[in-house]
C-alpha cells in the first residue's frame, strides 16, 4: 500500500485528490496538511511514501517544507511531488534543487496523477522529464555561466556521459539505446553517479547537470 500525504491550503483540492487516490486499491491517503509546518510535522509522524506538496501555502510554503523534509535523514525514503498551477514556475526549479522528485500541474488528468504517485513510490523520480527539462533549461538560462564543478572529478568519463543524458531527460532504456549497452548497465551507471554526487534521485541529477555546466541550456553537452 502506497501512503500519501496531501499538503495544500485549499480544502477542495485536498478533497478531490483524496477521493481520487483513496479509490485505488494500492494507494491510501494517510494524512492532510494545510500548510508547510503541518506538512513537515505529519511527514515525520506518518512517514508517507509520497507527499503531494502545494508550492504556495501560507506560513511555511511548500518550497521551505520540501527543503526541511529532504534534509531530514530520517525521511530519506519520502518522495515529494510539487503541485503547481503552471509549468514554468521558478519556485518549482528551486524545489527540485531542494530535493523534490518532480512536479505536476494541478489540472493534470486523474490517470496521470495516479500514475505519478505509483511511479515516484517505485523510485522512478523525475516526472514528465521533457517538461522538467524545459523548466530547468528556462531558469538555468537566466543564471550566469556556471563554473566547472570539482565534484565532477569524482565521475568517470562514462558516468559524466550518462549524467548528461539524464540531463537531456532520457530514461534508462533510452540511455542504453544511445550508448549501446543493456538497460541494467545504464541503470547501474545512473545509480553510481547519484551515489557519488549525493543526489536523492534523478531530478537532482538533472539539476546538477545544468548547474555544473555539463549540460548547457540550448544544448547539447
Amino acid at each position: 500500500m502506497i501512503k500519501v500525504l496531501l499538503a495544500d491550503d485549499q480544502v477542495l483540492v485536498r478533497a478531490g485528490f483524496r477521493a481520487l487516490l483513496d479509490a485505488q486499491d494500492d494507494i491510501e491517503v494517510a494524512g492532510e496538511a494545510s500548510d508547510g509546518e503541518e506538512a513537515v510535522a505529519l511527514a515525520r509522524r506518518l512517514r508517507p511514501d509520497v507527499i503531494l506538496m502545494d508550492i504556495r501555502m501560507p506560513g511555511l510554503d511548500g518550497l521551505a517544507a520540501t527543503r526541511r523534509i529532504a534534509s531530514d535523514e530520517r525521511l530519506g525514503d519520502v518522495r515529494i511531488v510539487i503541485l503547481t498551477t503552471f509549468e514554468l514556475d521558478e519556485y518549482v526549479f528551486e524545489a527540485l534543487r531542494g530535493g523534490a522528485s518532480g512536479f505536476l500541474v494541478k489540472d493534470t488528468e486523474p490517470v496521470e496523477l495516479i500514475h505519478a504517485v505509483r511511479a515516484v513510490a517505485a523510485g522512478d523520480a523525475l516526472l514528465s522529464p521533457g517538461v522538467t527539462r524545459r523548466l530547468i533549461a528556462e531558469f538555468a538560462a537566466r543564471a550566469k555561466e556556471p563554473a566547472p564543478s570539482p565534484r565532477l572529478n569524482a565521475l568517470t568519463d562514462r558516468e559524466r556521459e550518462v549524467m548528461a543524458l539524464v540531463g537531456e531527460g532520457l530514461s534508462n532504456e533510452e540511455i542504453a539505446a544511445r550508448l549501446v549497452v543493456s538497460p541494467a548497465t545504464a541503470k547501474t551507471h545512473v545509480s553510481r553517479t547519484m551515489v557519488k554526487l549525493g543526489a536523492r534521485d534523478r531530478a537532482q541529477l538533472v539539476v546538477f547537470a545544468y548547474e555544473s555546466g555539463l549540460v548547457k541550456p540550448g544544448w547539447l553537452p
